[in-house]
């Protein structure tokens, strides 16, 4: 593994991602996409990419520090790992056979349709998975935060997360998971002692975890609050796209609302909300203002076009505008 850098004036607890599957996100505009003919696209933007890179990224942007250790393979693995140094992040690379995979976004000009083509990633052979928790374990020093965030690759045992949370627990660190698929269903359907300090659901998990959509921040409540009693996590967040996030631990229950902001891609921010929660709970804040900050960084996150994450100062915007509320 090698590292690089980034400094910061402000005090917080050690963050690390982890991502398994990243992806280098290339994006680009066509002036319509239809079938058939050759569609002449503009020139592409590339950012490196995949739940924690991203996560990490957004913390940069927002003034924290974080590590990015990420499974890179072949020469889309290095010049992800190339643009994230470029960027000032710190990164480990896990080392792996295979190339990184690509996600590639095509925007319709003609109606701002974005139509996202994400590949695979490379298949993880046997073993691969007690050699990144060996990695792993070194790098964690008691009171930090983890934040495992993304897809699983092909070949990676669904219960890696519950892995993870058992590492955790051991080494005295916050988990805190964001993934989706067998992983996601493995972890909620046998929830363990070692469990994540947090577990954040998209709007389509949510919905398939009650059965069809929830329509209000009391039908997420209370999902919310069936997950934390199973013990499943001591914390859930449960994403309601632009009505914000729903949160739920012991004796705690709280909707965040964003205001009303013009949406150029949603691209990034359920990521970009990850990263802003994680970063005031490293800060010595509470659920509560991590879930502001998260609920502002998500927002800002749509704001910005193609691949681009949250701007730190949309977030200063648009933090005093969000709305906290008991449920």
């Amino acid at each position: 593994m090698s590292a690089s850098n980034r400094s910061s004036g402000q005090a917080q607890a050690p963050i690390v991602t982890l991502t398994l599957n990243p992806a280098l996100d290339v994006a680009a505009e066509a002036d319509k996409v239809v079938p058939g003919p050759k569609l002449r696209v503009s020139e592409p933007v590339i950012e490196p990419g995949g739940g924690g890179i991203n996560v990490a990224r957004a913390i940069g942007r927002l003034g924290g520090q974080a590590l990015a250790i990420a499974a890179l393979g072949g020469l889309s693995g290095d010049r992800l790992a190339q643009l994230m140094r470029a960027g000032g992040h710190a990164l480990e690379v896990f080392a792996i056979e295979g190339e990184t995979r690509q996600s590639i976004t095509v925007t319709d000009r003609s109606d701002g349709g974005q139509y996202r083509f994400v590949l695979p990633g490379p298949h993880w052979a046997e073993g691969q998975a007690h050699t990144l928790l060996d990695a792993l374990g070194d790098r964690l020093a008691e009171g930090a935060l983890v934040v495992l965030s993304g897809s699983q690759p092909p070949g990676l045992p669904a219960a890696f997360p519950g892995d993870v949370a058992r590492l955790a627990v051991a080494r005295g660190v916050r988990l805190l998971v964001d993934t989706s698929g067998p992983a996601l269903a493995r972890l909620i359907d046998t929830p363990s002692r070692a469990r994540p300090f947090l577990l954040r659901l998209d709007e389509g998990e949510a919905g398939k975890q009650a059965g069809g959509a929830l329509t209000s921040a009391a039908q997420a409540g209370e999902l919310a609050g069936a997950l934390v009693a199973r013990g499943v996590a001591s914390v859930v967040v449960v994403a309601r796209g632009a009505e914000g996030s729903v949160l739920v631990g012991e004796g705690l229950r709280l909707s965040c609302s964003p205001p009303s902001v013009s949406v150029k891609s949603k691209v990034g921010a359920g990521d970009s909300f990850t990263g802003g929660f994680v970063l005031a709970l490293a800060r010595g804040e509470g659920l509560e203002a991590a879930l502001l900050l998260g609920t502002a960084a998500a927002a800002a996150a749509v704001m910005t076009g193609s691949t681009e994450l949250c701007r730190a100062e949309d977030v200063a915007r648009i933090a005093p505008q969000c709305r906290v509320e008991a449920l």
